[in-house]
């Protein structure tokens, strides 16, 4: 399934190259803090042991692996891996203090792994920038162990109408924050639109299915604001 936003060539790329800088601090503004809740919440609905091993996709600068680290006490589980060099080098500065993480550039629709290794894959708010969903969710299942889980905490939609029309409006003013502190909104609206343009949680659900997932269902957070998706590689 492609998706032709994030198929204008270099788009994305170009996008990450601009905010990679500010990127914690603008998720913060953008969120007003909520989204470390929710990487929590992801992780609280993982419920790692200290021998699983996770591979974090679209890892950004390494939120989730951190909260695993913190969860299990161990970092040489973790795998990481990001499209963006810039991303993947902030992240490595960051989390230093956790040497045995594995860092990898690549992305989500090819990645360098050995299948049925992993006991969690999880990707968070990077889903809807890849460029073709099928392929990044078939990568999903062929590095997940059987029995292993597929966890992705992405924005999706709002079912409360006045909520709705609160977010949307608080929406409008992203850019112009991104403008004030990273010195550019075109990257924003591009997060904005990508946003608005992502399947709802049904559609996503019925997704996961088609490349096989099983016993698959989704967790709406913030009012349907964001969602955990869950699903099971039941077989190899």
């Amino acid at each position: 399934m492609q998706q032709n936003l994030q198929n204008k060539k270099g788009l994305v790329q170009t996008v990450f190259d601009q905010v990679y800088d500010q990127y914690d601090l603008m998720n913060d503004l953008m969120s007003i803090g909520i989204h470390r809740l929710w990487k929590k919440s992801l992780i609280n609905m993982m419920n790692p042991s200290i021998k699983s091993k996770l591979i974090d996709v679209g890892c950004g600068t390494g939120d989730i692996a951190k909260l695993f680290v913190d969860y299990t006490k161990k970092d040489d589980n973790v795998t990481c891996v990001d499209p963006n060099y810039k991303m993947i080098e902030k992240g490595k500065k960051k989390l230093s203090k956790f040497p045995k993480i594995n860092w990898i550039k690549a992305s989500a629709e090819k990645l360098p792994n050995e299948k049925s290794y992993f006991d969690f894959y999880t990707i968070s708010f990077g889903l809807r920038n890849t460029k073709d969903l099928n392929k990044a969710i078939k990568e999903a299942y062929r590095v997940l162990k059987p029995g292993g889980r597929f966890l992705c905490l992405e924005f999706s939609k709002i079912h409360n109408s006045i909520l709705e029309l609160i977010y949307k409006n608080y929406s409008k003013m992203i850019p112009i924050i991104g403008k004030y502190v990273v010195g550019k909104k075109d990257p924003y609206e591009y997060l904005i639109q990508s946003i608005e343009n992502f399947l709802n949680q049904d559609e996503l659900i019925e997704l996961m299915y088609k490349n096989g997932f099983q016993k698959c269902f989704y967790r709406n957070l913030s009012g349907g604001i964001v969602s955990i998706h869950s699903g099971w590689k039941i077989n190899d």
